[in-house]
């Protein structure tokens, strides 16, 4: 009897002090997220004078995987065309779509065949044709086998001509001066190797002419628990990291790399479903290992707008997905955890993706369990079970809380009040199945990688873009 109560004793006390450390570590993420936008909120002063560009901008080649992208493709290339930026080149990897993908193209932008050799710097999949368009001098098309989507972004490094590279989805749409915002850091230190900006959902919102004309809220519940799992993800979650020199993650959906560092780290791996972290990761890596000065930032002003799940089914591979990746970009660095020379992201991030990421949703969901039936049974007090709900649900609507204050003190990108009240209870209302839903979605991706199950690209339910209304 004494030992069943040391160990429901020890199991209460593990389960408290995890959600303790999880929720304080992400609160200290926060107050470095508070401190760096506050310094950028200094440096926008200077926004305000007219920006006078020199030419001397490094250019930039943006790659655009796309498969089965027929009902976005159109629009986000329209709105990558007229980013304001001195020069860059954008190239579409068709990767061997089964819908009308390349047929849009070949109407939307008229392209041509045209017979260009490709520097065969990463292996892929065999690239059947390359197109040029007609209208805009600066648009190609690389249409190819099915590879996947790192496949279709080292197809598209073999063939860009420019020192930095970004990788962008097809169904995202870019800010005019989004390219201008991510490439800034890149001016300013020449040990910055990689930068990414923030993504938004774009569900709720309203588009014309390839471009975001007005923001808005989803109306589909999914998409706008999305909405503030964003805020707080990207605003404090990687503005924090980067504060530390020890972020791990760059979007897939828009990061701006150093072509070089890229091929010389080998590329995307392939065979990989979180290529964009498992690149980053490695490129940490092979930088310390080779005592490199470097830096990987995250920039907050360049928004990134993209469409979201709106059913469960999709939403739920969409996050067994990342989890599985996440798995996959952690596990083949071990050695960079608490290595010698490993710094802030070997020896704190590292740690801390791997305790509170990886294994945190066995951890989240095995301590909801006992301590919901240690207390039915009368196995803890209710005073214990009071605390355990504060520091799991209450410390959570706190941080959710923090990322919309931090998001309306520094970017008012939702303006109106009937819509900063709306995300307001969705910060709570999050708290109350959601967080707990992802937490079971996350523990199928990581049964799902550590039982070796085929993993897949997948596909997503889209409604396009361009259908996207404003609603809120």
């Amino acid at each position: 009897m004494m030992s069943s109560r040391l160990v429901v004793d020890f199991a209460t006390w593990f389960v408290l002090g995890y959600f303790v450390l999880l929720n304080t570590g992400y609160l200290l993420l926060n107050l470095l997220s508070m401190v760096s936008l506050w310094h950028s909120q200094q440096e926008r002063v200077l926004d305000e004078l007219p920006q006078v560009f020199t030419g001397l901008e490094p250019a930039i080649s943006l790659l655009v995987p796309a498969y089965n992208e027929e009902a976005n493709i159109a629009a986000s290339l329209r709105s990558m065309l007229q980013l304001e930026y001195s020069e860059f080149e954008i190239i579409v990897v068709n990767d061997g779509s089964k819908d009308g993908t390349l047929d849009v193209l070949r109407r939307e932008f008229d392209l041509y065949p045209f017979p260009e050799a490709v520097n065969p710097r990463l292996q892929t999949q065999p690239v059947r044709q390359v197109y040029r368009s007609r209208l805009h001098a600066n648009l190609r098309v690389i249409d190819k086998d099915n590879g996947g989507k790192a496949d279709s972004l080292n197809a598209g490094i073999n063939l860009a001509r420019h020192p930095l590279f970004c990788g962008v989805d097809a169904d995202s749409l870019l800010a005019r001066d989004s390219l201008q915002r991510v490439a800034r850091p890149f001016l300013r230190d020449p040990r910055v190797v990689a930068t990414g900006g923030t993504v938004r959902p774009a569900n709720g919102c309203k588009v014309e002419a390839g471009f975001l004309t007005q923001v808005g809220l989803p109306s589909n519940p999914w998409a706008l628990f999305q909405v503030v799992e964003y805020l707080r993800a990207f605003l404090f979650g990687r503005l924090g990291w980067s504060q530390l020199g020890a972020m791990l993650i760059i979007s897939g959906a828009f990061g701006l790399f150093r072509t070089d560092v890229v091929v010389a780290a080998g590329g995307y791996r392939r065979k990989t479903i979180g290529e964009d972290m498992e690149l980053v990761v490695r490129i940490h890596r092979m930088l310390r290992e080779r005592g490199r000065p470097y830096r990987i930032e995250f920039v907050a002003d360049p928004v990134c707008w993209t469409e979201v799940p709106e059913d469960r089914a999709t939403l739920a591979n969409q996050r067994i997905r990342w989890q599985r990746g996440l798995s996959e970009s952690l596990a083949p660095h071990w050695r960079l955890m608490f290595s010698r020379h490993g710094g802030a992201p070997g020896w704190i991030a590292f740690p801390f993706m791997v305790l509170f990421e990886w294994l945190g949703p066995v951890v989240e969901l095995g301590g909801y369990i006992f301590m919901a039936f240690a207390y039915a049974f009368g196995l803890v007090s209710w005073d214990a079970f009071a605390v355990f709900l504060f520091v799991a649900i209450g410390l959570g609507i706190l941080l959710s809380a923090s990322g919309l204050l931090l998001e309306e003190m520094a970017f008012h990108i939702y303006p109106r009040m009937r819509q900063l009240s709306l995300l307001a209870l969705v910060v709570v209302a999050e708290n109350f199945g959601y967080r707990q839903l992802n937490a079971w979605w996350r523990l199928v991706g990581l049964w799902r990688w550590a039982t070796q199950r085929e993993a897949k690209w997948g596909e997503m339910k889209r409604k396009g873009l361009q259908a996207q209304v404003e609603t809120k």
